[in-house]
Parts: C-alpha cells; structure tokens; sequence
C-alpha cells in the first residue's frame, strides 16, 4: 500500500513533464513501502536532486511544528466561531445569520465525522441531508491523527468562507492546532471536505438569507412596531426583516409551529383594547423599568447574564454554543457525540431562528416593543426606559418587532435539544455569561428547563419584551427541537425478524447497510 506522503513524492515529477525522470523515484519508493518514513523521505529528496528538482516540490516535507491536539476538535472551532460572533457588526450579526453559520459550520463538521465514522469507525446516525460518504476508494494509510485532521479542514473551510473579515485569526487558529499552513495539501481534502463542504453550500445556496430589503411596513398605528431610537431611528434599519422565509434546515416552513396568541386579534385596535394586552404591558412596566421597585436583585442578575445583545459580546447564540461545550465536557462526550451535539443545537437554533421571525414579520399584528407601548399610555409613563442599556448606560432596546423572543426561542431550542440527547432535563451545571453589565459571570442550574425558562423570562426583566413573547418563543423552540430530533441525525437502525409474538421494534446498530 502506499502512503499519503509517498503519492505526495512523486506526484510534481508527473505535474510538470518530467515522468521518465521521475520514474526511478517512483521505482524506490514502492520498493520501499513499509520502511521508516525517515528513509522514504530521503529517497524523495535524493531522487528530486537528480532530475533537478527542489526537495520540497518532491514532496519531502518540511520541520512542521507539533500539532497541538488538546482538547476536542468540535469544541475548538465552535470557540473560534464565537468569536467571530464578537467580531461581527450590523447585519452581520443578526441573531438569524448567527444561527445559520453555526447550523452551517456543525452540520459541516457532523457529515465530515460522519464519512470518517463510515470509512474507519461505526456509523451509528444519519447524517445530515444525504447518504454517508465512504472516501477511502482505493487503499488509503489510516493516520492516527485522521479523524482530527478531517474535523479541523472541514471546520477551517466553513468557518473561513462565512467570515471573510476574520481569515487572518482564522488562519492563526488553524495553525496553532494543527501545527500546519491552512494552505497546505492533505488528501482529505480532496476526498473528504471538499465533497462535505460543497454539499452544504449546494443546501443553503438561494436560501434567502442574502434578502436585502428593508422593512416597509406601517409603523405609525398604534400598536404597530416602530423604531425605538439610538441606533434604529427609522423603519430600513429593521434588523432581517426577511428572516422568516429563509429555507429552514430542517422544518418545512418558518411558519410550522407559528403561535396562535396574537392570531386572536384581528386588528391592532382589538389588541390594543383587549385586558389581556393592558395586563402584559402593565407587567413589563413594572418588572422591566430601569428604576423598577418590583423587581428582585436576582431577577436584575438574571436579566443581565442572558442579555449578550452588544457588540462584542458572543451574543445569544454564542452563549448557548458556549454552554453546549460546557456541559459536554461535564458529560465526558467523545469526538463523535460532540459533533452530533453541536449539530442538533445550532440546527435546532437556525430553524428557531426563522420560526420566530415569521412570528415577527409575517404575522398580521407586528407588534411594538414594551418602550414605546408604555410611553404611549403618557403622564408619567412618557419617559419609562428599559432596564437594558448598551455599554454607554443609554436605553437599548432590539430593533426588530417585539412578538416573539429570539432569545426565548433559542433557549427553548437549546434546553429541548439537551433533554433529548441526555434523556434527562435533570442535569447540574454552571453557565456563563460576558455581557458587560453583568454583575456575576457565572449562574449554576439544576436542569435545562430550569435555564431555558429563566432566559426566556430575563427579556421580561430586561424591559425588552412582554411575558407573551417569552412563553410562545420558549415553547416554539421546543417543538422545533422535538421535530428535529424525530426528523433528523436519527439513530441507524435495523428492523428486528418478526417472532411468534409478533414484529418486534427496530433495533439501533452500528455501522449502516453498504
């Protein structure tokens, strides 16, 4: 058999004419097959030297610095993911173009896993989209280091094309793990990343995302939602408001699982004069006042840890992607679970994501934020400011309709993943958070419910949100998480033979059926 750098050795010669050279070191080397890798080298370098060639065109390698593999590849990028999530500015940080480049980057890194589990491990879930790939078509030297090599090229492509800006740390990260130029050649990129990249942009290629135009939509109705001042002063600078017709990556529509509580009202008059309405405005007033008395210090804490709405910071999905690590690495998960995990989140949260601004934006009622409904009531009510600010300490609130919570949404995406891949909502853990007015960096939880119902709620407390908003955002992410995991990235399973008894249900196996 011959090795990935033995073909690397004689492949130049053939590259630039010079094959009847070339075919003494072709000679040697297969000659050579299963020596020292040391005495292979020379041999190229030798043979090079003679037809005139540099040592390196013949595929002798130059002293690379030691890869630095410490910990786990998925989790690794994911890091380098969040921080382009700081990096990014303006549109480009939407919470909707965030949860596609992560959906993106992890069902990327999931299907590379995926071929190197078919070709040299157990197969033991779908991948996403389509069949596995089995790459090793003709015989192929399996490195140790293969299923670090295919997760890290598969990674470092993805993330690099979403964020352009960031190649010169993207690249500096690549190598400091790898030990290697990110332009260097490997094999697997040929057999591995480049069919799985290619197969995810050929998925989100037309998805809508690149929508540029701006909201039209009434603004002067009240009831209707309107710009909210500092930095979102007029109707165009409505953040995506295309978002909810994005091409989902799982569900079938944006408006799947589209709450029914605003449908009840056939118009903003109907809502407006509703008690239902006056009890939801009334409750943010209160609770989500910048000089609220009826707010607790924990609820104050809380409203601050899950917020992550500032320039960079690793926003809410980062946060997430980040507490995605944290309780795996409690879990103990390996390379494989890792991969399916990070997937199942950002998958859940893309899909969530579009779900929650089909509610925004293509809804019939879309409805004001809690600032400019409590103003409008007047009196003393005319200068009521959220509690949330930006880093200056000035009123912030997001620039997109109010009805439903992004943030709830993506808590409820993520908690109802965790409790479906660890078959437990009762699991321990400890959060972190680096929004900058936060007056603890870290909050623990007994359960995933328990940390998704409280970030649905800090929005409630952070005078950005009505209690509506986080509770039909919580529970649509939920059910996203539930279609995913009936839907997608299932277990491989096989039908057990029929006994007396009667059928007898599936039975999950290793690897799938070649």
């Amino acid at each position: 058999m011959i090795t990935d750098v033995e073909r690397n050795a004689v492949a130049p010669e053939s590259k630039h004419g010079q094959q009847s050279a070339a075919k003494p070191v072709l000679a040697r080397l297969k000659f050579r097959v299963g020596r020292r890798l040391g005495r292979l080298s020379a041999t190229a370098v030798a043979g090079a030297l003679l037809v005139g060639l540099s040592p390196l065109a013949a595929g002798a390698q130059p002293a690379a610095a030691v890869p630095n593999y410490s910990g786990d590849p998925t989790q690794y990028w994911n890091n380098v993911l969040l921080q382009t999530f700081r990096d990014a500015r303006g549109m480009d940080a939407a919470p909707g173009k965030l949860t596609r480049a992560a959906a993106m980057v992890n069902a990327a890194i999931y299907n590379a896993e995926s071929a190197y589990q078919y070709t040299h491990g157990t197969l033991k879930y779908q991948p996403y989209l389509d069949q596995p790939l089995k790459y090793a078509r003709w015989p192929l030297h399996h490195r140790r280091d293969e299923e670090e090599r295919v997760i890290d090229r598969t990674a470092y492509r993805i993330v690099s094309q979403l964020f352009p800006g960031d190649q010169a740390y993207i690249d500096a990260q690549f190598t400091a793990r790898t030990g290697s130029d990110p332009n260097s050649f490997d094999i697997l990129d040929r057999l591995v990343v480049d069919p799985v990249v290619r197969q995810i942009n050929e998925a989100r290629s037309g998805d809508g995302s690149d929508n540029s135009q701006v909201y039209s939509g009434d603004t002067t109705t009240p009831g209707a939602w309107r710009p909210t001042g500092g930095s979102c002063r007029q109707a165009s600078d409505a953040v995506t408001p295309n978002w909810g017709v994005v091409k989902p990556f799982v569900l079938s529509s944006g408006s799947q699982f589209r709450p029914a509580t605003l449908g009840a009202f056939a118009s903003y008059a109907d809502l407006l004069a509703s008690p239902a309405y006056a009890a939801q405005r009334d409750e943010v007033r209160q609770l989500g006042a910048v000089n609220s008395t009826a707010r607790t210090t924990d609820q104050t804490a809380a409203a601050w840890f899950w917020a992550n709405d500032l320039d960079g910071t690793y926003k809410p999905v980062g946060q997430l992607l980040e507490l995605t690590g944290i309780v795996a690495r409690q879990g103990g998960l390996d390379k494989y679970q890792n991969t399916r995990l990070f997937a199942m989140v950002s998958l859940a949260m893309a899909d969530t994501a579009i779900g929650i601004w089909d509610t925004k934006y293509d809804t019939p009622i879309k409805l004001w934020r809690p600032v400019s409904a409590i103003q409008a009531t007047g009196g003393a009510n005319s200068t009521w400011q959220p509690l949330s600010a930006d880093r200056s300490g000035a009123p912030f609130t997001p620039c997109f309709p109010s009805w439903a919570s992004g943030h709830s949404g993506f808590a409820g995406a993520w908690a109802g993943v965790m409790k479906r891949f660890f078959d437990s909502d009762n699991v321990s853990f400890t959060a972190h958070s680096e929004d900058p007015h936060t007056p603890m960096a870290y909050r623990s939880f007994t359960s995933f419910s328990q940390a998704g119902q409280e970030e649905a709620l800090s929005r409630l407390w952070l005078g950005v949100h009505y209690r509506w908003d986080s509770t039909d955002g919580l529970a649509l992410g939920d059910n996203v998480a539930g279609y995913l995991f009936a839907n997608a990235l299932l277990p491989i399973c096989q039908s057990e033979p029929a006994s007396a008894d009667g059928p007898r249900p599936p039975k999950c196996r290793g690897r799938a059926a070649r």
